[in-house]
């Protein structure tokens, strides 16, 4: 009932958000005489708002059209290879008419990145994306909006998530022979434990994940998210927050955690700061800076798309990961796509590098959390793991914005490339040709190795006083500390 009730309120308002964005046009038009009276900017900023709380906000493109990979601009094209009810396996695929481009563009590695089914779209990680884009073939798990998908498709569950991934997996070996998986935030679990599966049947396993701000053990350094999932037992959440898709949708009767109720829970965490930034939006189109209106556009453009995710698998992530920790207690177990029921057991898997990444303030995923996959994964030799920690970065700094794109970003870059093939990885260096702020950043970083837990410190290097910190904590994780 309240699902419709929501729907009904937002038909009923949809009209009038869209005469308030003609009012405010009319108001800021300056050939039009009703732009020349008094409070006419304040007016058109007023309306202009009320536009965006009432609009309703559908599912971003990508828009990624092109990338540059050494000086040169490279065209992309999307393209869906493996349509699944509920995900669409999505290539960025690059094209280019100079030869040497080319040369470059097919011997660099092949990456999954396997996106968040946690409310937001997939183009929450179009940075992510589009700087991958610049040394890596490029593909992304696209989920689709449970109540779009109509119900003879059948339930999704946990389960089902990890299949698809070990699906998507296997269809990039078999087309280029190997791959690397990048998850990040929710998908770290599932992508730890298909990978998990596959190394226990003896499959042939990616060459490395790269695992950042994800709860693989979310009892470390709890954050309001994870005692949520505490203080609440499992019939709460079935009966407060799952409800069925109204009629006038593709997949009408199924039950779902509705988007809407996920962005309010996103709002209440921060509820000050974005009634700050909405009124400095106000402002902003009063004083007139269109830049700074149009990054608040874009961003909540993005924010405010969300969609809504199968209960089963809702219900079942919450006890799975934040009530019964089953992936840490190795209790864990999968049904397969051929019904079989298999234990996830990560220390089978030796073939596969780790990276795993933290930002110092992600207020999603606390410190440790992403970190304790090393903890799991012993079967890993000691100089195929490594640790990142981004200091100053919040959880989303970590895989978009300026500290992804300067301090992990090449971090990422380089790890990937040690684990590839020796002459596909020799052929397939960075694109970026010349010294960058990135590189430099990166570099820095390399020269301090710390050890959080021993509370070793890097020597100070000449030029540089005690009190200076790297902006990224590198660390190679033995296995005495794992």
């Amino acid at each position: 009932m309240l699902y419709q009730i929501y729907e009904t309120q937002r038909s009923i308002m949809e009209p009038f958000a869209e005469l308030a964005q003609a009012a405010s046009k009319l108001y800021s038009n300056p050939l039009n005489p009703l732009a020349q009276v008094p409070m006419a900017q304040r007016m058109s900023a007023g309306y202009a708002l009320m536009h965006r709380l009432g609009k309703d906000y559908v599912k971003p493109e990508f828009g990624i059209r092109t990338v540059s990979v050494k000086g040169v601009d490279v065209a992309i094209y999307e393209r869906v290879e493996i349509d699944k009810p509920f995900c669409e396996l999505r290539r960025f695929k690059r094209f280019s008419d100079d030869p040497d481009t080319l040369t470059t563009l097919k011997k660099q590695p092949v990456v999954l990145i396997v996106a968040p089914l946690s409310g937001h779209y997939a183009t929450l990680l179009r940075d992510t994306v589009r700087t991958m884009l610049q040394d890596h073939k490029v593909y992304i798990t696209d989920w689709k909006n449970a109540r779009l998908v109509p119900m003879e498709e059948g339930e999704f569950h946990l389960d089902d998530y990890v299949n698809y991934v070990q699906e998507f997996i296997r269809h990039l070996q078999a087309q280029y022979g190997n791959c690397h998986v990048m998850s990040v935030c929710q998908p770290t679990v599932p992508v730890l434990a298909a990978v998990s599966l596959m190394a226990s049947r003896g499959e042939k396993s990616p060459l490395s994940m790269t695992m950042m701000g994800g709860p693989i053990d979310a009892r470390k350094s709890p954050t309001a998210v994870n005692n949520l999932a505490v203080q609440k037992s499992h019939e709460w959440f079935e009966n407060n927050v799952i409800y069925r898709v109204p009629p006038n949708f593709p997949g009408a009767g199924r039950r779902v955690y509705p988007g809407f109720l996920q962005h309010t829970g996103f709002v209440a965490m921060n509820p000050d700061r974005h009634a700050t930034s909405h009124y400095d939006y106000f402002k902003d189109l009063i004083k007139g800076d269109d830049a700074s209106a149009e990054a608040h556009r874009k961003f909540y453009d993005e924010y405010n798309a969300v969609l809504d995710m199968d209960a089963d698998y809702y219900l079942e992530t919450i006890n799975t990961v934040f009530q019964e920790f089953k992936l840490v207690h190795g209790t864990w177990d999968v049904k397969g796509v051929d019904g079989r029921i298999e234990r996830v057991k990560p220390q089978d898997i030796k073939n596969t590098a780790l990276l795993t990444v933290e930002g110092e303030l992600d207020d999603i995923s606390g410190s440790g959390q992403t970190q304790a996959a090393h903890d799991l994964c012993t079967g890993i030799a000691q100089n195929q793991r490594q640790h990142l920690e981004v200091e100053g970065a919040g959880h989303y700094g970590i895989f978009s914005g300026r500290r992804w794109r300067e301090r992990v970003y090449p971090q990422v870059v380089q790890f990937i490339l040690s684990h590839q093939p020796a002459q596909a990885s020799k052929a397939a260096a960075p694109a970026t040709s010349k010294p960058t702020a990135a590189k430099k950043a990166a570099t820095k970083s390399k020269s301090v190795v710390t050890k959080k837990a021993s509370g070793v410190k890097a020597p100070a290097r000449k030029g540089v006083t005690a009190k200076a910190k790297p902006a990224v904590k590198t660390q190679w994780v033995s296995k005495k500390s794992a």
